[in-house]
């Protein structure tokens, strides 16, 4: 079984397989029921995504996340960037 070939059908008491008319019965009413749900971040992004909760609360998005944005700037422990920098720009003059 390939990655992405399990379907599962919601409200059917079967799992079949992509491609092939073979059924494997799962047992019935207890599977969590997969609606739409809201999710909301801490900066006032909500959109909507499937889950088993009706509601999400994040810290943080993609909307915000300094990676994502653009605005992630490196940490300098100790000017070890700098000296980073600095060394190999000497290098690459010569």
């Amino acid at each position: 079984m390939a990655g992405g070939d399990l379907t599962i059908f919601q409200g059917s008491p079967a799992i079949s397989l992509k491609g092939t008319r073979q059924e494997f019965p799962v047992k019935a009413d207890i599977h969590p029921m997969y609606a739409t749900a809201t999710v909301k971040c801490a900066c006032g992004n909500v959109f909507e995504t499937r889950s088993t909760r009706d509601e999400i609360h994040l810290d943080i998005c993609s909307n915000c996340h300094p990676f994502y944005t653009g605005k992630q700037k490196l940490i300098d422990t100790a000017g070890r960037v700098e000296r980073f920098r600095q060394k190999y720009k000497k290098a690459g003059t010569n």
